[in-house]
């Protein structure tokens, strides 16, 4: 995973999403397939809200596979050079400091689960998919800086049982009955685990409930079909899982701050 000037296809309705405060830039990119490489002119924070596999080579010339967790910080520092590619990408918020001022850091990183930083990223996602630019942009830039420079040691994630293997098993289970019901129970002995064991080890390792995580992946469903598909919101309600249409257009104000009609245009 990287920091990425991802191409924007132009078949996708789901644009970049870019707000430039003070001396900062935040953009939000849309889940969607990409490769690029570039040596970083700058050093950037990244922050992925889905799952993410593919191939990297970050600051080394060794290109091997990688796999995100979902709410992962990452951090790029200027110079490092960068490769990465991704058959599907996710969906992932970028800031840059524009002004020259090189933030702390020598080292690339990224799967850093930061409880503080996730609620940033939230808030940040929320307001660039309202197209508020009234918000607090630069007070949140800043503190999302000051997550990426905290100590690494205090936020990295321990791993343990949910391995990039058993999320990319567990990704694919989700999306494949998406469309009926899913739940702990069915996840827990997909990995042949108990569901208490289960429950605090996906905790651990994304920062997020395995529930929490269940409704971001049909959201992510959503909003893919709403961007490549004719369907009617009310079908891709019933294929992602949701009650009814009207189910979906609550979950996407809680979750994302606005209704589908309006993030579909």
């Amino acid at each position: 995973m990287s920091h990425r000037n991802r191409a924007q296809p132009p078949s996708l309705s789901e644009p970049i999403r870019r707000v430039e405060a003070g001396p900062w830039a935040i953009e939000l990119l849309p889940g969607a397939a990409y490769a690029t490489r570039y040596v970083a002119s700058q050093s950037a924070i990244g922050f992925a809200f889905d799952s993410q596999r593919g191939l990297h080579a970050i600051g080394s010339d060794r290109v091997l596979p990688f796999d995100a967790v979902p709410n992962g910080l990452a951090f790029v520092p200027a110079g490092c050079d960068v490769l990465s590619e991704s058959p599907k990408g996710g969906e992932y918020l970028r800031v840059i400091r524009t002004d020259g001022i090189a933030l702390i850091g020598d080292r690339a990183f990224n799967n850093r689960i930061d409880q503080p930083a996730t609620a940033l990223a939230l808030r940040m996602r929320s307001a660039l998919l309202r197209a508020s630019v009234d918000d607090d942009w630069e007070a949140w830039a800043l503190a999302l800086a000051e997550r990426a420079q905290a100590n690494e040691a205090l936020s990295a994630p321990s791993g343990g049982s949910i391995t990039g293997s058993r999320m990319r098993l567990l990704d694919e289970f989700i999306d494949a009955g998406l469309d009926g019901p899913l739940g702990v129970p069915a996840m827990a002995q997909l990995l042949g685990l108990s569901e208490g064991y289960f429950m605090r080890a996906f905790k651990e390792a994304t920062g997020k409930s395995p529930h929490s995580y269940l409704i971001d992946r049909r959201l992510a469903k959503a909003r893919a079909l709403m961007r490549d598909s004719p369907a009617s919101l009310a079908q891709i309600a019933l294929l992602c899982g949701f009650n009814s249409q009207a189910h979906m257009a609550t979950v996407f104000k809680q979750r994302l701050g606005v209704s589908p009609a309006k993030l579909r245009g």
